[in-house]
């Protein structure tokens, strides 16, 4: 079954709530990515990075997405729904989004250095899986990029502030 289509309103309002779950990492000085899963219009999985909190290298906000989205179907297969999350999935998170069937991909910004759906692989549209997932890049791009730079720009700035 092929999702309805959407617009580009419909994908910056989703990818405003993953933008809101990556806050909720900030807070906590995880790094800022947060990630949502929509079924019929309306959210069943919500994730925000939790590696640091958790002591857990699979807390990516993808994941956690994705277990709240199972368990809110009651089904491991993530069918006619759109995985929403403001960086490129890595490896991991790729191939976790392949294994749970979910059709749609939509993401913030690239990641040069672990993306799995284009920029350093395409797990996503791998033609040797049994599942391919379409994807829609750079829904709110610049909001997505400025939610890592500024984390990252502040933790520096700490890191420098606290060898003085």
């Amino acid at each position: 079954m092929e999702l309805p289509e959407i617009d580009q309103l419909e994908h910056e309002k989703w990818m405003r709530e993953a933008l809101a779950e990556a806050e909720k990492a900030r807070l906590l000085k995880e790094v800022p990515i947060g990630a949502v899963i929509v079924h019929e219009g309306r959210i069943i999985g919500r994730g925000h990075n939790l590696r640091e909190t958790t002591a857990d290298s699979t807390a990516h906000a993808e994941m956690i997405a994705i277990r709240e989205a199972s368990a809110a179907l009651g089904a491991w297969r993530l069918l006619n729904c759109r995985l929403y999350v403001t960086l490129e999935p890595c490896p991991m998170c790729a191939g976790a989004i392949v294994q749970s069937r979910v059709p749609h991909v939509i993401y913030g910004t690239p990641d040069p250095k672990a993306g799995c759906a284009g920029t350093l692989m395409n797990l996503l549209q791998e033609p040797r899986f049994n599942h391919r997932v379409e994807l829609t890049e750079a829904i709110l791009q610049e909001e997505c990029a400025n939610a890592l730079t500024s984390f990252f720009r502040d933790l520096r700035s700490k890191s420098k502030g606290d060898l003085s």
